[in-house]
């Protein structure tokens, strides 16, 4: 582990100060979901189907795993800083495309290519790494991805506003200012924090099998995989829930929708100040069982004729209190499987979770029509939810059998 320099605030010749990697990890979060209650309109100005439209979500997840799988190594070959400046910039390029777009087919090209703000997400947790050891990580994760969480509670609140008085464009030039002054942070602010490996590109991509042949990186990234894919399977299918099940105006949906990230905000808080104390796989084994239950009951109350929006939105708390239990501590278990190959395991972390939620995503928004009501959708959380469950039980069997070995 290097020794860095003590942070300086705005000062770009010190690792990147706990506020600017807040806003970063944030940055991706709102570009996720900001625009969400506008879906009905956008399908309207298209004139597409809600379908088609709902893709920009699924495509945008799909987009974002892939490159993750190239945004580790690269930032292990050329520093954190290089690649999440370039990528911002080419996010503001995305974004102004599509504001601009005439039709619904170039908007979703330039919809996948604004998945490049995935550099502030990835890289800003593998800084993280690089400058903390494992529980400490985990803590300063939590942190991290506590102050993320404000983002997803509010944005989609003020993307329904938005909508409602401007227009469906108004959220995406909304983008466009966030990610310039994002942008301008990151070059004042973010110092290197990498030591470059100096192998080429080939030879880091070489280093997948190292982390591919590790039990406990399967393990850590399919609980984190599985339980966000619980929040990936919402994200495709609530707004339409809340839409034409229930009848919601954009404004409403957009108030609603935000639920999970309240008990996300009070997840990451709890990781921050339990992780060194209790240890990740309890924390991750907690939050897959806290997810598990939200959904469970949800389902549970619709089966009896009972759901209302009210039991629907504010049961996916629990689903945000899971994911913020689970994503900072299997994210640092990930990471620290190999710690010379941070970069490398976030973004390879990240695009399993990502891919597998894009995935999630399209088949939440596939399943749902008017007369399925809400039903496949807590299905297929439900089946996510279990499997994270099953997953971080791998990893304590896979600990139990290496205890006192050295292995991985």
């Amino acid at each position: 582990m290097q020794q860095h320099k003590p942070v300086r605030f705005l000062d770009r010749t010190t690792p990147p100060h706990i506020a600017t990697l807040i806003l970063l990890a944030g940055m991706s979060a709102i570009v996720m979901n900001m625009f969400l209650p506008s879906l009905p309109k956008m399908t309207a100005h298209f004139d597409t189907d809600y379908g088609i439209m709902q893709l920009s979500v699924a495509l945008y997840l799909g987009v974002s795993g892939v490159l993750q799988v190239f945004l580790g190594p690269i930032s292990d070959n050329l520093g954190r800083r290089p690649v999440i400046l370039w990528g911002l910039g080419g996010f503001l390029i995305a974004t102004l495309g599509c504001i601009l777009a005439p039709t619904v087919e170039i908007f979703l090209v330039f919809r996948m290519c604004q998945a490049l703000s995935a550099v502030a997400m990835v890289l800003s947790r593998a800084a993280v790494r690089d400058m903390f050891e494992q529980d400490k990580a985990a803590s300063m994760i939590g942190y991290v991805t506590m102050g993320m969480a404000i983002v997803p509670m509010v944005s989609p609140m003020f993307g329904g506003i938005l909508d409602q008085l401007f227009g469906w464009k108004a959220n995406f030039w909304a983008l466009l200012v966030l990610g310039a002054l994002t942008l301008w942070l990151a070059w004042a602010d973010m110092g290197e924090t990498a030591v470059k490996s100096g192998k080429s590109l080939t030879a880091q991509f070489a280093e997948y099998p190292e982390l591919l042949t590790s039990p406990r990186f399967w393990g850590y990234s399919l609980a984190a995989g599985f339980c966000s894919g619980a929040f990936f399977a919402y994200l495709g299918g609530g707004p339409f829930v809340g839409s034409v099940v229930f009848g919601m105006t954009p404004f409403w949906v957009g108030i609603y929708f935000g639920a999970p990230a309240v008990g996300y905000f009070f997840g990451n808080m709890l990781t921050g100040m339990l992780a060194q104390r209790v240890g990740i796989n309890k924390l991750v084994l907690t939050g897959s069982l806290i997810n598990a239950f939200g959904v469970a009951l949800s389902l549970s109350i619709l089966l009896v004729g009972a759901g209302s929006p009210l039991s629907f939105f504010g049961l996916m708390t629990f689903v945000g209190l899971g994911n913020g239990l689970v994503i900072p501590n299997a994210t640092a278990g990930l990471l620290s499987v190999r710690p010379h190959l941070a970069g490398t395991a976030s973004g390879l972390g990240g695009a399993i979770m990502i891919g597998g939620g894009a995935a999630l995503s399209a088949l939440a928004g596939a399943s749902l029509d008017e007369t399925t009501g809400a039903l496949p959708l807590l299905y297929i959380m439900l089946g996510t939810a279990l499997a994270a469950v099953t997953s971080i039980l791998a990893v304590y069997w896979r600990e139990s059998r290496i205890a006192g070995q050295g292995g991985i």
